[in-house]
Formats: structure tokens, C-alpha cells, sequence
């Protein structure tokens, strides 16, 4: 069931294709092996959301596919479009919002220790915080949560090991309060696989 109407939880993810997805674990595991890591990175990302209190919106990266786990039932399915990660994650926030929904929460589909519990802290934060966001192990976020609608997703230099820093600037430069969480793997390597071998 979709729940929760103050809560929105988005996820966005690549759709599971060779050469589209872990291209740089790939470079180590092969373009096959690195699908199924994906794949099984998905299947993770897509339990533990089931346990969280919100609505959800699963967002595609090149197309909607209406035949996989993420069925209609528990997510509603959109599309991104943009040129950057700034570009395709700011108009969700914006809709959302403009729906009136109370705090969003932003996940990728990287992290295999993402789970429930963290996620429905991080909105419990976002009851007494603006802003809430979760580093990765490279520089990054696996999580960002937000109470107010503010632009955080302008001049940054994604995919680089200065993102979590420049969004904590800005959290800073808006005069919001947050709360930081504790720091998970965002897994792009064969060294982060090698501390998984369950994947």
C-alpha cells in the first residue's frame, strides 16, 4: 500500500543494462557480472523500501518498465530527464512539494546497506530538521532528505569526491538545520564489492 501522504521516499535508479550500469566495477567484473551485481543491489534497495513510511516513487533512467519488481502497488513510476543528476533530481523535489508532502527523502540504488530503519529515521529527523543527509564512503551521499523546498542540486560536481561537502555548504549558505547520518558504501568498485560477498 502506498502510505504515509507527508512522506515522499524517491528512488532513482538505472534502468539494469550492460554498459549502462557499475561501468567501473565492470572495467574488473565484466559488463554481465556487473548487471547482475546491480541487479541484486535493486532487489535490496527495493525490500527495504517497502518497509518505510511514505509514499514512494520509483524514477527511471531511460525507461519505465512496467514488468519488473517495482510494481504499482507500492510505487508510483516516473521518468527523469536532464542532462545532469542535479537536473534530473530538483524537479521531484519541486512536484513533491507542490504536492504537499512535508519531507522528502532521496536515494540511489548503490547502497547495500541501505535499510528501513535508517530510512524512516531519517524522515523522524526531518520532523525537527530541514535537511538530513547520509555521506558515502566516496565523497558522496547515499541520502538526502529535506523539509523545506530549497535548491541544493545546482553546481555540483556529481560523481566527485567534494558532493557530500558542497551539499553540507549549502545546507550552511540556506541557514537550515540538519542532522547527518552515519556513513555508508555507495559501491562502484571491486574493492567496495570485496567487502560484500553476499552480492
Amino acid at each position: 500500500m502506498l502510505n504515509s501522504p507527508q512522506n515522499l521516499l524517491l528512488i532513482f535508479i538505472k534502468n539494469p543494462l550492460p554498459g549502462k550500469v557499475k561501468t567501473r566495477l565492470a572495467k574488473d567484473i565484466g559488463e554481465e557480472e556487473a548487471v547482475l551485481v546491480y541487479k541484486k543491489l535493486l532487489s535490496i534497495t527495493h525490500q527495504e523500501a517497502l518497509g518505510v513510511n511514505a509514499e514512494r516513487w520509483i524514477c527511471y533512467g531511460d525507461f519505465i518498465n512496467q514488468e519488473d519488481i517495482w510494481t504499482e502497488d507500492s510505487f508510483k513510476k516516473k521518468l527523469q530527464s536532464g542532462k545532469n543528476l542535479g537536473e534530473r533530481i530538483k524537479p521531484f523535489f519541486e512536484v513533491g512539494f507542490s504536492k504537499g508532502f512535508k519531507r522528502i527523502v532521496i536515494i540511489g540504488s548503490d547502497c547495500p546497506e541501505i535499510n528501513a530503519h535508517g530510512l524512516n529515521g531519517a524522515f523522524d529527523k526531518l520532523k525537527t530538521s530541514d535537511a538530513v543527509i547520509g555521506p558515502a564512503n566516496d565523497g558522496g551521499y547515499y541520502l538526502v532528505g529535506l523539509s523545506k523546498n530549497v535548491n541544493l542540486f545546482e553546481n555540483k560536481t556529481w560523481s566527485t569526491e567534494s558532493v557530500f561537502d558542497e551539499t553540507v555548504a549549502d545546507f550552511k549558505s540556506y541557514d537550515l538545520s540538519y542532522q547527518i547520518l552515519e556513513e555508508k558504501v555507495d559501491l562502484d568498485t571491486f574493492e567496495d564489492l570485496k567487502k560484500f560477498p553476499n552480492l
